[in-house]
């Protein structure tokens, strides 16, 4: 007989749920509450099922049964609520509920089975109806997830067909960019990796298994190429991310990913895009092309800088640098917010639900580009009609009481705060790292706009307003309006380097200053709703150039460009980087490109060439573990060439899914009738 599940420490008897107290009170959630009697009913023990009927009962007592109500069988977020707000909560109740019934649901007393399949129904119907947007990745994941296996619970074919489309026609939208929408994501694409591999687990639809398989494989290859190797953190930019994780309070995600490989949710290989990775190398994706989402990461063994071609949430990191601190408890962090009304960390919450964790949220609008070590980005303070302040704000966390080494051109600053005059430069000096900032062009929105270094609870911050003053109105921020010239904003450009490339800061910032910089900003004028007014800022160095053009007007990125040439939207393309220290290795030779993913019918990696007329082909490979791995995402089958130093390998007949190549043998999981003929 099995021993009881151990109660959490956070378990109130008096509720039968789990309870979260905050300033604001003691709150219970529902999710929280299915996901513990899940527990209580794998475990099976006599007093785990006793428990897990009032556990239940607390968890049905939240679900809407008012068939008046708009969102009838959906549930309260927590049990406090009156009303369903949070329109998600019944996909992360129903994501326990129902892999509980599959699997162990003739272990409840009969009565309470019938009571939990009739909310499981109620719930799906739910779920049908606010159909959720397929962009929205996590909560399609979910829907996925719970359309599909409640489906075949339910023995209900209509419900489960449902599931299954929904799949593919969330893949088809992803592979018209290459990343899901919800792009790298320490929580959300968790979420989704957690989902399609429940989904993998339990699903009986063979088709539907392969392709949700093949899915989470190809985001668990991003995922690894994201976590840095010298911090064990998941490596900016963030389509959204919680405080915790981004000031590094959370455990490394190094530790989940070796989780996911450990329990299967994602294939045991994925450990050597881990292993195999170059010292440094430039990843970069497409969340939705249409809405120039795009987001480039550089890796070294030292730091790991992220930007991303604009923002797309309030919770985004959309400029972020990890680095190692030798000897310090926790790496380095340092990360931006635009910021109304000098708001700082713990001041509100993320949302209504005062039981979840606060964030300091980024709130202005921003573009941005990156090559390498050096990026240039552009907030716009776009939606400030009324208050006290506007800033934008780069915030070195656990920076702020003794600051390694910090300069503002050749003077070292020693106290804070510090003024930063007009064309200077900020230096940082901090753990492994050197990080330069030179503010570009700000807008005044008011007679007062300070630069200065500040310390902020423990961090180190640079504020850059563009407005500090009294409560005011800006009329001509309105847009319509009989005053609008434009959206103000705050441009800068950042640079960072290995603490050993320079003696000290003040080197660095005569590195920077050795450059070019070049901004244009047309002339305004009061805006008749159409025409432009274009803001453009660039620097050139040892023959790189970085730069970025934005039509203030509209709020319009129009051009982004590198040492490359204007900066395209990949749909996936990892490539290492070549320097004194990391020389080309063997095997390097023919490409430095090692993962990518195209919908032009031909990819490379690693030396390797795969070709596929179907959507979505990918390829990541590597010439020291002697794997390539091709797939695709096409809806009708197709012949997938693969070609690789070792020999080649032809499969015709092969519907989405994946080709693994290891050491000359070939293994296929795909739908179709695929058929392999090798050479």
């Amino acid at each position: 007989m099995p021993t009881p599940f151990p109660l959490p420490a956070d378990y109130n008897p008096a509720t039968h749920m789990l309870v979260h107290t905050v300033e604001t009170g003691s709150y219970h959630e529902s999710r929280k509450a299915a996901r513990f009697a899940s527990q209580l009913v794998a475990n099976g023990a006599a007093e785990d099922i006793a428990l897990a009927e009032k556990v239940l009962n607390a968890v049905l007592a939240c679900q809407e049964i008012d068939p008046t109500d708009p969102h009838f069988g959906n549930f309260y977020w927590m049990a406090e609520d009156s009303h369903v707000e949070d329109l998600n909560a019944v996909e992360f109740c129903l994501e326990y509920l129902i892999p509980m019934m599959l699997r162990h649901g003739d272990r409840l007393p009969e009565p309470l089975q019938q009571r939990v399949m009739a909310a499981i129904r109620l719930g799906l119907d739910e779920i049908r109806r606010l159909d959720v947007l397929v962009a929205y990745s996590n909560i399609t994941a979910l829907d996925v997830l719970n359309t599909c296996l409640g489906g075949e619970l339910l023995g209900d074919p209509a419900i489960a067909i449902r599931g299954y489309t929904k799949l593919r026609v969330w893949i088809g939208f992803t592979c018209r960019s290459g990343h899901p929408m919800e792009y790298n994501s320490p929580t959300y694409t968790a979420v989704t990796l957690h989902a399609l591999g429940r989904l993998v687990e339990n699903v009986q639809h063979p088709d539907t298994r392969i392709w949700a398989r093949a899915f989470a494989t190809r985001l668990a290859v991003s995922a690894a190429l994201h976590i840095h190797p010298g911090t064990g953190r998941w490596a900016a930019p963030h389509s959204r991310a919680y405080h915790p994780s981004v000031v590094g309070a959370t455990p490394p995600e190094m530790e989940r990913v070796q989780g996911w490989l450990a329990d299967g949710t994602i294939p045991g290989w994925i450990a050597e895009v881990l292993e195999q990775r170059p010292a440094r190398y430039t990843i970069s994706e497409t969340a939705e092309r249409s809405r120039g989402i795009g987001f480039t990461t550089h890796i070294t063994p030292a730091w790991a800088l992220g930007v991303a071609s604009t923002t797309t949430n309030a919770q985004s990191d959309i400029c972020m640098l990890h680095y190692t601190r030798p000897g310090m408890q926790k790496p380095g962090v340092l990360y931006t917010r635009y910021v109304f009304n000098d708001k700082w960390f713990g001041d509100f919450y993320h949302a209504t639900d005062r039981s979840q964790q606060r964030n300091l949220l980024d709130e202005g609008a921003f573009y941005g580009v990156m090559e390498g070590n050096r990026a240039i980005g552009v907030y716009a303070p776009q939606s400030f009609a009324q208050g006290t302040s506007a800033k934008a704000t780069f915030i070195w966390t656990g920076c702020g009481d003794q600051p390694e080494e910090v300069w503002i051109d050749g003077q070292q600053v020693t106290t804070l705060p510090a003024d930063v005059p007009p064309g200077a430069t900020v230096v940082v000096g901090s753990g492994d790292v050197y990080t330069a900032i030179r503010p570009l062009t700000r807008t005044p929105m008011g007679k007062q706009m300070p630069a200065r270094l500040v310390a902020r609870e423990g961090d180190l911050v640079l504020e850059l307003y563009n407005y500090q003053g009294p409560d005011k109105r800006f009329w001509e921020q309105r847009w319509p309006g009989a005053f609008f010239q434009g959206v103000p904003i705050c441009a800068y450009y950042l640079e960072v380097a290995d603490r050993s490339d320079y003696t000290n800061g003040v080197e660095m910032a005569q590195a920077l200053a050795s450059g070019e910089f070049s901004e244009n900003l047309e002339a305004p004028y009061t805006f008749p709703a159409e025409g432009e007014r274009r803001y453009s800022a660039s620097y050139n160095r040892d023959g790189q150039s970085l730069g970025i053009e934005i039509d203030l007007m509209g709020w319009r990125l129009l051009k982004r460009w590198d040492s490359r040439g204007e900066v395209g939207w990949p749909m996936l393309e990892a490539r290492e980087e070549f320097n004194a220290e990391t020389p080309r290795r063997k095997g390097a030779e023919s490409s430095a490109v090692f993962a990518q993913q195209s919908n032009e019918g031909r990819v490379e990696a690693a030396g390797a060439i795969a070709e596929c007329a179907a959507a979505g082909l990918w390829l990541w490979g590597s010439a020291q573990a002697g794997r390539w791995v091709a797939g695709h995402f096409g809806e009708e089958a197709a012949t997938l060439k693969l070609t690789t130093p070792e020999g080649s390998v032809t499969v015709s007949q092969m519907g989405a899914g994946l080709l693994v190549w290891k050491d000359g043998k070939v293994t296929v999981e795909a739908t179709g009738q695929p058929e392999v003929m090798m050479g």
